[in-house]
């Protein structure tokens, strides 16, 4: 059992709270400890260091921290939890914690988030450069209902990552839940034959069957030993022709987590994809962002 804390980054917003909540209901889940952070600024940092008296607030006089630590107490059925409190810029301090936990988990958008933000700095630090998987939290009203039961997978049939595949095989299997992956693949729209002729719908209907075939048997090939690890976890794999972005947005509708891939790191192009970036912008369901095999830190079962 992996005996990392489950990380849940506060700062005192709604969309904070509701993050922490689905926070405690992981590491309840993980049998995990909970460590609950809070990064903040202090006014008086600057004054205090120039002056030879700087002393780092801890967390007993974090005022967002107390709040957190009134609204639990006495409350039963909580994991085991910690408080921290760090100084600094949350974008610059919340990434670096995460090298000794097993998530870290945020809201989308936090304090003074403009509306149409749907995701805010702190998230897109976190998810682009934090050393374990990230939880973005949507904001907006919880939906009153039961759990889906899916968790969903999107797969890159062309470079799969095996961290993230096992991240969202576990996370099914911690749930009870279904594993739905989807397996997006380029329409290949208007073809013109040699000739300069345009082929026939047919024709690209059955380009399309065959893309389609080929991206399944590669999909299956890369889930098989994972099957074999997780033999619980009942698993539908959905291919379809189009926009990975806009099939993943949809699927999470029905879902319980999204789990998705970091974009792996180019010299010139350090920050999250375009389609990791499209769904923590649109996800209507918590996503979970896991570095890529490189870059992981070793997954526990």
């Amino acid at each position: 059992m992996d005996q990392r804390p489950v990380i849940a980054a506060v700062d005192g917003s709604e969309n904070g709270n509701r993050a922490l909540e689905w926070a405690i209901a992981q590491a309840l889940r993980s049998g995990a400890p909970l460590r609950i952070v809070h990064a903040r600024l202090y006014a008086s940092s600057i004054g205090s260091v120039m002056a030879g008296g700087f002393e780092q607030p801890g967390q007993d006089d974090d005022p967002v921290l107390i709040r957190v630590r009134a609204a639990l107490a006495g409350r039963i059925g909580l994991p085991v939890i910690e408080y921290a409190s760090h100084p600094g810029t949350p974008d610059n301090v919340l990434p670096e914690l995460g090298g000794g936990a097993q998530m870290m988990v945020l809201g989308s958008r936090g304090r003074g988030g403009f509306a149409s933000l749907l995701l805010g700095s702190n998230g897109l630090a976190c998810a682009s450069r934090a050393a374990c998987p990230v939880v973005v939290v949507p904001s907006g009203e919880p939906a009153l209902r039961d759990p889906y039961d899916q968790v969903v997978l999107g797969l890159n049939s062309a470079a799969p990552d095996d961290s993230t595949s096992h991240f969202a095989f576990r996370e099914a299997s911690r749930r009870g839940a279904r594993l739905q992956v989807v397996v997006a693949h380029t329409w290949p729209g208007p073809v013109f034959a040699p000739g300069g002729t345009l082929t026939t719908a047919a024709a690209v209907a059955q380009d399309e069957t065959t893309t389609g075939s080929a991206v399944t048997a590669l999909a299956e090939a890369h889930l098989r030993p994972h099957r074999a690890r997780h033999p619980d976890v009942v698993v539908e794999v959905v291919t379809a022709p189009g926009d990975a972005a806009g099939h993943l947005v949809a699927a999470s509708r029905a879902a319980d987590l999204i789990v998705i891939g970091r974009h792996r790191k180019r010299l010139l192009s350090p920050h999250l994809g375009s389609v990791t970036n499209a769904v923590l912008l649109h996800t209507a369901c918590p996503a979970a962002v896991v570095p890529l095999e490189e870059d992981a830190v070793p997954v526990t079962a």
